[in-house]
């Protein structure tokens, strides 16, 4: 069975750290792109870090850029989202996403992405 399995999440106060994890079943997982969409209540999901298997390469939002890094264990299929110096508008659901043949310009768009894990709720009080 094709699936995402994530896990992390939880609550945190502000300059707190948090850690999730992304295992993928049933996938050529060194085909893959990886990574994390989040969104808040009322806004768009957006973007947040992400990772491709064919090359390394990673992408990170402006606003995780140097707070989050994403890496990963082929081992296990499993992404990991580490999340320093969070902030309170890191508060959000955090989905994971997985699909083949993203390329590097696209990796934050939902649109990339056929397979989704479920949502982990992230929240950082100040």
């Amino acid at each position: 069975e094709v699936q995402l399995q994530a896990s992390g999440g939880g609550l945190v106060q502000a300059g707190g750290s948090l850690r999730h994890a992304c295992t993928a079943s049933g996938i050529s997982f060194d085909d893959y792109a990886m990574g994390w969409f989040r969104q808040a209540p009322g806004k768009e999901r957006e973007g947040v870090s992400f990772i491709k298997m064919t090359d390394d390469s990673t992408y990170h939002a402006d606003s995780v850029k140097g707070r989050f890094t994403i890496s990963r264990d082929n081992t296990k299929k499993t992404v990991y989202l580490q999340m320093n110096s969070l902030k309170p508008e890191d508060t959000a659901v955090y989905y994971c996403a997985a699909d083949e043949g993203v390329i590097q310009s696209a990796l934050r768009m939902v649109r990339s992405y056929d397979l989704w894990g479920q949502g982990t709720l992230v929240t950082v009080s100040s």
